[in-house]
């Protein structure tokens, strides 16, 4: 065994806010400039637009019932791919220098596939539900990469601001667009077209499918700082690379064993941020049940996407001062509060109180769970082990969503199926402070100063 020296952290530049919001290196800048770009697909497409357009343009012809099914199945295959992928992809990043190639070919295929929705019309929705797997795939394939990035861009007390920097960006990026598409949306004339029974048909879907385009050409706009300005982290080359890629996966899967804190925190993440997805995509469908307004829901999602911004960097800060796990047990408090709040919600200013709950703590929890896990595990396996933080999230968007639904058959009331998440937190809070931070550092940075050479790999 060969010790390595760690890779030299980048000098600070730039001025001491920035240093103090975790964005202090051009590098880190144009890491977290990516949130801004991809933010913009999570936030039109999979959360406030796109699903709209989908049941009322593209499945237009299909019962509701139906439409609603085909969107959840492609969706779910979407996730299903990736979650397939994401272990492998990582381990094969982790033994060739490709984090950057592979983060540039999902995104590339992400938003090909959001651009390609401007030509989804009236009864297009096999061709739109192709395009939803496709951007599915890209969207969360891309995160595999961009989140195994972070260890190698920001160092020990930097991770937590730094990460939590990229989600705050994230939230402005996602909602200052989104503000901008509902505008034209809403007054098409802002952009020159034609609204009312002056349109054809062609052009009263205009702006949506303009609001599509704009997120493409925003996401890949957005993705050139990281592809251009941050390091491809060096590796360990392989004489074989598929072999090589298959035996670290099933040495990852063993080496779980030798750094236990961060399995426990993959475990703990696993449950509590099924609570947290559940909240996400079940909110909209939950207010529309109870008779709010498209234009209030809409507007709660913004006023999510705004309040994350300073909140998200709060928690940076948090996480740098009490410490990451601390601050994660908090939000999952408030996350607990949110649950039960949601029972007892009645009105439109009831959802705009549980939405400002939402954005104080959404952001930060997640930003801080994935800098705790940077922290415990060896940056040279950084591409694997995201690789099963990849799978942790998107099995939220898989078996929360299916409790909820098998609590609301159960009760036969959405009211009480939203309790159900209480005990995606419980759960995930009692495996979360079972973890002990120092010692799964400690481990970490032994294993990396114990880094196998070439002729141990």
């Amino acid at each position: 065994m060969t010790a390595r020296t760690p890779h030299p952290r980048p000098p600070r530049s730039g001025p001491r806010l920035l240093d103090r919001l975790g964005l202090g290196t051009p590098e880190v800048r144009a890491w977290a400039l990516y949130d801004v770009g991809n933010s913009a697909a999570v936030t039109s497409i999979v959360t406030a637009i796109f699903p709209i357009y989908f049941a009322r343009v593209a499945a237009a012809d299909l019962p509701p019932t139906l439409a609603t099914q085909r969107y959840a199945l492609a969706t779910t295959l979407g996730l299903a791919i990736v979650a397939g992928l994401a272990p492998l992809l990582g381990s094969l990043a982790d033994v060739r220098p490709v984090k950057k190639l592979l983060l540039g070919a999902f995104a590339a295929a992400g938003a090909t596939a959001v651009g390609a929705l401007f030509f989804v019309g009236r009864g297009d929705w096999l061709l739109a539900a192709a395009l939803l797997v496709l951007l599915n795939v890209g969207l969360n394939g891309s995160f595999v990469f961009y989140d195994a990035l972070l260890p190698h861009v920001a160092r020990g007390e930097d991770l937590h601001r730094v990460s939590s920097a990229g989600y705050a960006l994230g939230y402005l990026g996602g909602g200052v667009l989104l503000a901008a598409q509902l505008a034209w949306i809403a007054n098409p004339a802002l952009i020159g077209i034609p609204a009312g029974e002056a349109a054809t048909p062609a052009q009263a879907t205009l702006p949506t499918r303009i609001a599509f385009a704009s997120v493409a050409l925003w996401w890949v706009l957005f993705t050139l700082p990281l592809l251009a300005r941050t390091r491809e982290p060096p590796v360990e080359a392989t004489r074989e690379p598929a072999v090589g890629t298959f035996r670290r996966l099933s040495l990852t899967l063993v080496s779980l064993r030798r750094h236990r804190q961060a399995a426990l925190l993959l475990a703990a993440f696993l449950l509590y941020n099924d609570g947290i997805g559940t909240i996400i995509r079940m909110a909209v469908i939950y207010g529309s049940e109870i008779g709010l307004s498209q234009g209030a829901l809409i507007g709660a999602i913004l006023l999510v996407q705004f309040v994350g911004v300073p909140f998200s960097f709060l928690f940076g800060s948090m996480g740098a001062r009490v410490g990451a796990k601390r601050a994660i047990l908090g939000g999952l408090v408030v996350y607990t509060g949110i649950a039960i709040l949601g029972y007892f919600m009645r009105t439109a200013a009831h959802f705009f109180a549980l939405a400002l709950l939402v954005g104080v703590v959404q952001g930060g929890t997640q930003a801080l769970s994935r800098s705790l896990l940077a922290s415990l595990i060896p940056r040279h396996l950084s591409g694997e082990f995201f690789g099963f933080f990849a799978i942790s999230e998107k099995v939220a968007g898989i078996f929360g969503p299916a409790v909820f639904a098998a609590a609301n058959a159960l009760t036969g009331s959405s009211r009480t199926a939203i309790l159900s998440v209480i005990g995606f937190f419980a759960a995930g809070a009692a495996l979360l402070s079972a973890v002990d931070v120092d010692a799964g550092k400690r481990e970490a940075r032994e294993a990396e100063a114990a880094r196998p050479t070439l002729g141990d790999a």
